[in-house]
């Protein structure tokens, strides 16, 4: 018998200070976090009560609850979600009190509204990367690779929508830490593994591994300027090898059951062979990395988060082992307390 106290209600912090009071007032939760950045919460508060000395709304006022102010959403000591209130919603329904909605986003909500036309020149894009966190205030704690570019050019686009092309270019994924921005490969994101079994703390799995968006090679052509000399660059399994632990790659799989199967990029003009292969085996991994694709509940944990890594049990062979954390949310709510709903992919199927 698992004899552990499950932590039923979260904690909310409001300014840096914890809240009880709010915390038993709230009345469902969602945080939703995806491998494309801006988390964004949505807290549902009773606002009607005994207020000095008489019955009135709770949070109107706007002394506790205001635009801008930081809002954490903790599990134990752990930091689930950490953002800035962005919007308050009343909800007036029949039957039942007055509600007040929160919502919250991180700190990418700054990049969102921040729409421009410009151009940089002779930047790597881990340079694009920190001159975006800094103008925006925020510390950057960047660490990817790739070439370095004579022009990049950013044509009416926000600053998050441009800081997640430049990182899907290079394999890269971007996100907020308070207000740290981070920028990393995948392979270099994911610490440790958060273990589950199926029946356990995993309440419920569906898992699909699907031939459909598989591609046996994806070949990138483009113009080296300097040389005056075709470019071309073929991303094939051997790129996703690294990650297979073990198991089979949809690539494979599609090889040996269908023949070759091969796409050709035509909206890219790399200049340099450097561009054309970080393009290629970019968009390759893309996709071979969504061949086994699982959705699930499972007892909330501050370890289920994007860009880590699940080891799931109780599956059967073909599909037990690790998927890396693509999309999670954490719901709250008085009936069934807290707990999470999570996406998680791989890119080999396990062996019969």
């Amino acid at each position: 018998m698992d004899n552990t106290i499950k932590i039923a209600r979260p904690t909310i912090t409001i300014a840096g200070h914890d809240e009880p009071e709010l915390a038993q007032r709230l009345l469902s939760m969602l945080i939703a976090e995806d491998t494309h950045g801006l988390y964004r919460c949505e807290a549902v508060f009773g606002n009607w009560g005994m207020k000095n000395k008489s019955i009135d709304f709770l949070y109107f006022d706007r002394s506790l609850l205001d635009f801008g102010k930081t809002m954490q959403v903790k599990l134990g000591k752990d930091v689930l979600f950490d953002g800035r209130i962005m919007g308050l919603e009343g909800q007036f329904p029949q039957g039942s009190p007055p509600e007040l909605t929160l919502l919250v986003e991180d700190r990418f909500q700054d990049l969102r509204m921040t729409r421009r036309t410009r151009t940089f020149s002779d930047v790597s894009d881990s340079d694009v990367l920190n001159q975006i966190a800094n103008e925006h205030g925020l510390r950057s704690s960047v660490d990817v690779h790739g070439p370095k570019y004579k022009v990049l050019a950013q044509v009416n686009q926000s600053d998050l929508a441009f800081l997640r092309e430049r990182a899907r270019a290079i394999d890269a994924e971007v996100w907020m830490d308070g207000s740290t921005l981070h920028a990393q490969p995948r392979t270099n994101r994911a610490h440790g593994a958060l273990k589950m079994s199926y029946g356990k703390d995993l309440r419920e799995f569906s898992v699909l591994a699907d031939l459909a968006m598989q591609r046996t090679g994806v070949t990138v052509n483009g113009w080296d300027v300097s040389s005056k000399s075709g470019l071309q660059h073929e991303a094939t399994d051997s790129t996703i090898n690294g990650e297979l632990n073990g198991g089979t790659s949809g690539a494979s799989i599609l090889s040996s059951a269908l023949g070759q199967c091969k796409e050709s990029l035509v909206h890219t003009a790399p200049l340099t062979g450097e561009e054309a292969q970080a393009i290629a085996e970019a968009y390759f991994k893309l996709n071979a990395r969504r061949f086994v694709t699982g959705h699930g509940i499972a007892e909330a944990s501050s370890q289920l988060r994007v860009g880590n890594t699940i080891d799931l049990d109780g599956l059967g062979p073909l599909f037990n082992g690790k998927y890396y954390v693509s999309e999670v949310k954490h719901l709250f709510d008085g009936t069934n307390g807290i707990r999470s709903e999570f996406t998680a992919e791989r890119p080999g199927l396990g062996r019969p």
